[in-house]
C-alpha cells in the first residue's frame, strides 16, 4: 500500500508544471475559436443564421479522432514526434490568430455588404485555427502519456484539464473585459 507522501510527491515534479502549462495552452486557442469568435460575431452586427453556421468552426474538436493516427505516426524533423506536432501546431496556431485578429480589423470597417463578402475568409481561417488546435490537442494528450508513469496517469490528466480550463476562463474573461475598451482585433492580436 502506498504512503499519501508518495501521492503528494507526484504534485511536486516538473512534469505536473509541464503539463499544466500545455493544458493552458491548449485551452487557450479553443477559448478564442468558441465563444469569443461568436461574441465577436454579433458584436459586429452578423445575423443568428450566420453566427448559427459559424458555430461549426468548432467542429475539428469534435473531429480530431480521425487525423490523430497521422499525428501519432509521422515524426516531424525536430525535438522528436510529440513536442515536434505541439511546436508546429502553435506556430501555426499563432500565425492563423494574428490573420484572424487582422480579418477582424479589416471587417470591422466595412459596411454590411463588405462584411459578408469578408466573412469566407475570416471562416476558413477560424476553421483552420480550430484544426491547428485539436492537433495541438492531441499532441499534447499524447505527450503526456508518454512522460507520466502508472502512478502519475491520473495525477497528469487532473493537471492537465485543470490548466485547460483555468485557460477557458481566463482567456475568456481576458477577452470580453479587453472587447470593450481596445476591440476584438486587438484582443485577438
Amino acid at each position: 500500500m502506498k504512503s499519501i507522501s508518495s501521492y503528494l510527491a507526484v504534485f511536486n515534479s516538473r512534469k505536473m508544471v509541464a503539463i499544466l502549462l500545455l493544458g493552458f495552452a491548449s485551452g487557450l486557442p479553443y477559448a478564442l475559436a468558441d465563444d469569443a469568435f461568436r461574441a465577436w460575431l454579433t458584436k459586429t452586427g452578423f445575423d443568428v443564421k450566420t453566427i448559427g453556421w459559424l458555430s461549426l468552426v468548432g467542429l475539428p474538436y469534435s473531429l480530431k479522432f480521425l487525423w490523430s493516427p497521422l499525428v501519432d505516426y509521422f515524426r516531424l524533423p525536430l525535438l522528436g514526434r510529440r513536442r515536434g506536432w505541439i511546436l508546429a501546431a502553435q506556430i501555426g496556431l499563432i500565425v492563423a490568430i494574428l490573420f484572424l485578429a487582422s480579418q477582424m480589423g479589416v471587417i470591422a470597417g466595412l459596411d454590411t455588404a463588405g462584411r459578408n463578402n469578408a466573412l469566407q475568409l475570416v471562416a476558413i481561417t477560424a476553421v483552420v485555427m480550430a484544426f491547428l488546435s485539436a492537433t495541438q490537442d492531441i499532441a499534447v494528450d499524447a505527450y503526456r502519456t508518454d512522460i507520466v508513469s502508472t502512478l502519475e496517469v491520473g495525477a497528469g490528466a487532473s493537471v492537465a484539464l485543470l490548466g485547460y480550463r483555468v485557460a477557458l476562463l481566463l482567456t475568456g474573461w481576458i477577452a470580453f473585459v479587453l472587447a470593450d475598451r481596445i476591440g476584438w482585433a486587438s484582443v485577438y492580436g
